[in-house]
């Protein structure tokens, strides 16, 4: 497990998620989004051409970015992602074996975990951050309150972030958070803004800039 992807992710503290966007329009949305200062990139394995995304912007984006891959499901998803490249696995459920999988490769694994129980199992299991999620729907504070018995956790806040409650979100313990249709707008991409989503990108980048 490596500790400087933690640490890194920590001063980051954005993952941008691709999710059910054309393989086309993905290398521009990756690019569109380095230039905007975002670090952290998951692709969703639910998303066409998913895993050579993940392959072609480990290449091209070697010392800029961090790619990974998202809603990995079990073990024989996690063992494609890592044979793809991903430099990370986060799933949106708690599966102990895509844990163990990604201890022994020296991977990270931030699996998606809701109560305090599978928080406490995932990171037992090996996990170097746990995925609090849905965020939207469990509400800030949420977090706090499991944040208190369970500092020692890194915690991924996802779901529902956006530029209004980012820092809010941080601020209440944080690690990280994953962000989405509210970064990688769809419609931007379906319509080419590419320059907008950049913006975009640099936007969500100075009010992380900004929490505590």
């Amino acid at each position: 497990m490596s500790t400087n992807l933690l640490q890194s992710l920590s001063q980051e503290r954005i993952v941008a998620i691709i999710r059910g966007i054309s393989a086309e329009s993905g290398d521009a949305t990756a690019k569109a989004l380095a230039d905007g200062g975002i670090v952290f990139l998951e692709v969703t394995l639910n998303t066409d051409g998913a895993l050579g995304m993940i392959s072609r912007f480990r290449e091209q984006y070697e010392g800029r970015m961090r790619i990974g891959a998202g809603t990995v499901l079990d073990l024989s998803q996690a063992k494609e992602a890592v044979a793809a490249g991903a430099e990370y696995i986060i799933s949106p459920n708690l599966d102990e074996e895509v844990v163990y999988y990604g201890v022994k490769q020296g991977i990270d694994v931030w699996p998606g975990t809701m109560t305090p129980t599978e928080m406490v199992r995932a990171y037992k299991a090996g996990a170097s951050a746990v995925k609090v999620f849905p965020m939207g729907a469990l509400g800030v504070n949420y977090l706090k309150e499991v944040r208190a018995p369970l500092n020692h956790i890194p915690m991924i806040g996802t779901g529902g972030v956006n530029l209004s409650n980012i820092r809010t979100v941080l601020e209440s313990g944080a690690i990280a958070v994953g962000l989405g249709g509210n970064l990688v707008d769809k419609q931007l991409v379906k319509e080419g803004k590419f320059d907008e989503l950049t913006k975009l990108a640099q936007s969500f980048v100075a009010e992380v800039k900004g929490a505590n």
